[in-house]
């Protein structure tokens, strides 16, 4: 057992001290103590296996020992010294970032969070093109900012009544719940694209500064576009003058397995590429990326005072290195094909496992009370929720109605550990019933 305080003594803590608004997957608040690996404890000592990874965070592991020993090694070096100075770290976290981004991006803004990278892309295309109209889509999620939650289209995730101006949002490529047809099929990708196209003519000026969308909608459930959309949406937003903003913040750095990033599946050169999570194993940073032309159209001044900071700068090159050494995009491919083999044969003995999708090690499962009117079924969402921590086994939820269970574990899951957590899933499912 752990010398740390309780958990009651914690949860009791957090409810004296924080904010309450702050969201719990569970009923009962879990509080963690430790991890390594895959693996984290609470301070009882009870321990669970992380398929979640601090919501798809801790892309080498907790407690990497490489990236503990790159950031140990900094702090007793240089801890920090803002933007105004140059360091090597954030020089050579940007090279790395550069090497293996798409296209022609070469040019890395350094901040602390994938909200602030957010506002950046969109501040960045804004000033790029002269314009301050940006297109997002329905049910997105890019951050807790004014700015960040205004582009979100997710009315849980939005306090405010009145959000910033000239956002506008298109349909959602959902082929699961697609409106235009069922099943859904490549006829489709047209009609969400003429929608795209309609809101640009029709509730904006006809002068978009962006269109912003996350290759798979984390938030939203792990929805996953179908082939073709990202092509034709970039060629509709680039006829009418705007720039393509990729949101990469859950989706990025190996995730969806075989490339780097998930725009890559789609052959689309994004003008714009925002990363956070799983850049750095955990470390606060969030990442703007773009094009030489776009980076010198900003001609203002602009600072962090903890973005690029030398400590989390290691973090992102330890865990980088961590990430190539173990091949990461081919193991998210692999155990990403495990665990979604896995997933379909527990659907096929239940029906209420109503869609499984995504990629790599991005998987989702939309729970529904019937397959056929697809009804969202909360209920029985957070029963697996609870039986699978019962289990010792640690899931994301998500999703418009909360009813998609999320799995997007370490990038170096090893086909023993995944094993582990598809036999501890399935206990699980069969404990929810049929």
């Amino acid at each position: 057992m752990s010398d740390a305080p309780s958990s009651a003594e914690t949860i009791e803590g957090q409810r004296s001290y924080l904010l309450p608004s702050m969201l719990h997957l569970y009923e009962e608040p879990l509080v963690l103590d430790e991890g390594l690996g895959v693996r984290v404890k609470d301070p009882e000592g009870k321990e669970y296996l992380d398929l979640f990874a601090g919501i798809l965070t801790t892309s080498v592991g907790h407690c990497n020992p490489h990236v503990v020993d790159a950031m140990s090694r900094q702090m007793g070096r240089l801890g920090h010294v803002s933007t105004l100075y140059a360091t090597e770290p954030q020089v050579e976290a940007a090279r790395m970032i550069a090497e293996i981004a798409p296209g022609g991006l070469r040019r890395t803004f350094f901040t602390n969070s994938g909200t602030e990278a957010i506002e950046t892309a969109l501040m960045m295309a804004c000033v790029a093109t002269g314009r301050s109209e940006i297109i997002a889509l329905r049910v997105g999620y890019h951050g807790r900012s004014f700015m960040a939650t205004s582009v979100t289209a997710h009315s849980g995730w939005r306090p405010l009544a009145t959000p910033v101006a000239g956002i506008k949002h298109a349909l959602s490529p959902n082929p699961y719940r697609c409106p235009f047809k069922q099943p859904c099929d490549e006829t489709c990708v047209d009609k969400w694209i003429d929608d795209l196209e309609e809101v640009i003519v029709t509730t904006t000026n006809g002068r978009p500064a962006a269109f912003i969308a996350e290759t798979i909608m984390g938030v939203a459930g792990f929805v996953t576009p179908p082939n073709g959309y990202f092509e034709k949406a970039a060629e509709v937003i680039r006829a009418y003058g705007g720039l393509l903003i990729i949101d990469e913040v859950q989706a990025g750095f190996a995730r969806t397995g075989r490339h780097w990033f998930g725009i890559e599946h789609h052959g689309v050169d994004p003008d714009i590429m925002v990363m956070a999570k799983g850049i750095a194993n955990g470390a606060p940073v969030g990442a703007t990326i773009t094009t030489d032309e776009v980076a010198h159209a900003w001609a203002g001044k602009t600072i962090s005072t903890f973005g690029g900071t030398p400590i989390s700068m290691a973090a992102l090159c330890a865990t980088q290195e961590q990430m190539r050494t173990h091949d990461a995009p081919n193991n998210a491919e692999a155990r990403g094909k495990q665990l979604r083999t896995a997933l379909e044969a527990m659907q096929a003995e239940h029906p209420w496992m109503g869609d499984v999708r995504g990629m790599g090690l991005m998987q989702g499962i939309e729970i529904v009370r019937d397959p056929m009117t697809k009804e969202p079924d909360l209920a029985r969402t957070k029963a697996l929720l609870e039986a699978s921590r019962e289990e010792g086994l640690l899931i994301g939820v998500g999703g418009l109605s909360g009813t998609v269970i999320r799995i997007g574990p370490s990038l170096l899951i090893t086909e023993d550990e995944m094993a582990e957590g598809i036999e501890k899933l399935g206990r699980a499912v069969e404990r929810v019933g049929t």
